[in-house]
């Protein structure tokens, strides 16, 4: 892959998908990274062998967000162009979250360390956040004179609520991953040393499931989120009519009577 903004390994059905810019702190907003992250994460959607995806950043950070020093060297060029700058969110970082929400497999951000701005959007456009105890977080715009040009004012709210976005988001404060874990914006926190492996674990039991029913569950939270009751209700049916008909849920049906015919002492018939 050009530059290596981005590595792929995939092994037993797990996707870890790294940002590899460490010496910029895995900045997300040019044009290469996105291609690579973009066409990385879409290649994954398409591998019917893939379960689960983990990302997760090089070096010390998650993610800055936004390259500072390119943002200064195109400073005059966003100030002079207006429109120009719409197509380059349009086509560029805006990418990202329509990548990742087209994704159809879960996806579990493994917060390494700081995630900034675009950064800590980025943990959130993931289905499942897990942080290192060297993590931090900032929805940090507004300190740059700009707002969240990528997203994040949709996808922050979502996860830890109106009001507390709105706190981080007009504040810029940056905030530990123990405060993270306390209001909702990740789910666990672990040493530095363990946290890959603890992502690479919550991947696995992810993986075992059956694959169809694993995607057709992400679907439907993904619809619930922003559906009514009653048009969720009927897509859960739909999709749930579908998951009778499969292979997979006879395997599993079967599988639980034979644990449950043995642990009774029954002989299979």
């Amino acid at each position: 892959m050009a530059e290596n903004n981005v590595l792929l390994e995939v092994r037993d059905g797990v996707a870890l998908v790294t940002l590899n810019r460490p010496d910029r702190r895995n900045p997300i907003s040019e044009s290469a990274v996105v291609e690579d992250l973009v066409s990385t994460l879409s290649r994954l959607g398409q591998d019917v062998n893939v379960r689960a995806v983990i990302l997760t950043g090089a070096g010390p950070a998650f993610s800055a967000g936004g390259d500072i020093f390119a943002m200064g060297e195109n400073m005059e060029r966003r100030r002079s162009e207006p429109l120009r700058t719409v197509d380059y969110y349009r086509n560029g970082i805006q990418r990202i979250p329509q990548a990742i929400e087209q994704l159809a497999v879960p996806i579990i951000a493994a917060v390494n360390g700081p995630a900034i701005g675009a950064g800590c959007d980025l943990a959130c456009m993931c289905d499942i956040r897990l942080a290192s105890e060297n993590a931090k977080f900032a929805e940090s715009f507004v300190r740059l004179g700009l707002v969240p040009g990528d997203g994040g004012a949709w996808f922050l709210q979502r996860v830890i609520g109106y009001a507390r976005a709105c706190e981080l988001t007009f504040t810029g404060d940056t905030i530990d991953a123990e405060t993270a874990l306390s209001i909702g914006l990740v789910s666990a926190v672990y040493p530095p040393a363990e946290l890959l492996d603890r992502a690479a674990e919550l991947a696995a039991r992810i993986a075992r499931n059956p694959p169809d029913a694993v995607r057709a569950a992400k679907r439907l939270m993904k619809l619930a989120r922003h559906g009514s009751l009653a048009d969720t209700l009927e897509s859960s049916a739909i999709a749930q009519a579908l998951a009778h008909t499969s292979a997979e849920h006879r395997e599993a049906v079967a599988a639980s009577i034979a644990r449950l015919n043995a642990r009774n002492g029954k002989s299979p018939s």
